[in-house]
């Protein structure tokens, strides 16, 4: 006759075999020490254990471990929603760059055609004979009009990196993030001036004219833009306190700058004077292409030169001021500087709406 714990603990109830016969077994030794009579409730009593623990397992499988399990899922779920968004912002952010790339292309080839179209029109002699108002309504106002539409993208993009910088510089990211940064507000600078030499190309007087530029801002203008040496002085107070060596260092830059500065100024005088002999020497009465005419569009293409050295200096003098400062201190730097811009712009605006005493 088999023993109790082999009749009551089964296989089938436990759904396991090696409890059962470690049980048998030690109940079997229990007898041998000469104990039978306390042999039955022992065995009932680990039955009963067992036999809970098996109605836990088969009916309470939504017991503590099944909510230890939902609670182990809710960082995972977190993480893939989080995932998730950072993959639409991703995509939103590629679909804006692309939309963006596509309009600076679109505008860069009507810069071509009519690039193109001017230079027929120069082989052609059609400078003079049609008029100031039909050489501007010709060629220059669409030109123009392209470039101010290029601009005014240019302005947009600034913007939102100039909030990014401040954003960025007030939650104390690191160095490597920030030097992103750094490095794309610079490339969107060299991008401005690339933009200015295509459109100089196109109409010089333009450019030089600052017409696409705010009232306060053409008050500071120099060449096509703004003047290196005297942008160093509002941007270096910013920037303290810098260490002697950098300090030594912008000075230098700024003698350098300065000196580079006068010599294009007097270059620009002596081109000044030397277009105003040449127009002068004509006669009123001539009309059409003459060669004193030729000899000043010679010149005139001196003047696009000069353009494109004044914005090579301004790209040079923000290269030298990344070198020079740290990595937080040219953040700053590109900060302060896209900040001035728009206070001059808003100072602009505050000139043009101010309240008027009636006349």
């Amino acid at each position: 006759m088999n023993s109790p714990s082999t009749q009551y603990v089964t296989p089938r109830r436990l759904g396991i075999y090696e409890p059962i016969h470690q049980m048998s077994t030690w109940v079997e030794n229990f007898k041998s020490n000469g104990n039978p009579n306390t042999s039955a409730p022992i065995i009932v009593e680990v039955d009963t254990r067992l036999d809970n623990q098996s109605e836990d397992t088969s009916h309470g499988s939504q017991g503590p471990f099944c909510k230890y399990e939902q609670e182990a899922s809710k960082p995972f779920d977190k993480i893939q929603r989080r995932l998730a968004q950072n993959r639409e912002a991703a995509r939103k952010s590629r679909l804006r760059k692309k939309a963006y790339v596509q309009q600076l292309e679109t505008s860069r080839l009507k810069l071509v055609q009519l690039e193109q179209e001017l230079d027929r029109a120069r082989q052609q002699g059609l400078y003079v004979g049609s008029g100031v108002e039909g050489v501007h309504m010709g060629f220059s106002g669409t030109v123009n009009s392209a470039f101010e539409m290029e601009y005014g993208h240019w302005l947009e993009e600034q913007s939102r990196q100039i909030c990014e910088l401040r954003n960025a510089l007030q939650a104390h990211i690191g160095d490597v993030e920030l030097r992103i940064l750094v490095d794309a507000g610079m490339s969107h600078y060299f991008e401005l001036f690339r933009m200015k030499t295509t459109a100089a190309k196109a109409d010089v007087f333009y450019v030089m004219s600052g017409m696409w530029k705010t009232p306060a801002e053409r008050f500071f203008f120099w060449i096509g833009g703004f003047r290196p040496s005297e942008l160093l002085k509002v941007l270096v107070p910013q920037l303290e306190p810098l260490t002697e060596q950098q300090l030594i260092d912008v000075c230098n830059l700024r003698q350098s700058c300065q000196q580079a500065e006068d010599a294009l100024s007097q270059g620009m005088d002596k081109l000044q004077q030397t277009l105003a002999e040449t127009v002068a020497a004509g006669q009123l009465a001539e009309v059409g292409y003459n060669p004193r005419t030729g000899t000043a569009m010679d010149k005139l293409e001196a003047l696009v030169s000069f353009v494109s050295q004044a914005d090579h200096l301004r790209q040079e003098t923000l290269q030298q001021m990344s070198r020079i400062l740290t990595t937080r201190q040219a953040a700053r730097g590109l900060l302060a500087l896209g900040e001035y811009f728009l206070r001059l712009r808003a100072l602009s605006s505050l000139w043009a709406n101010r309240p008027r005493e009636p006349t």
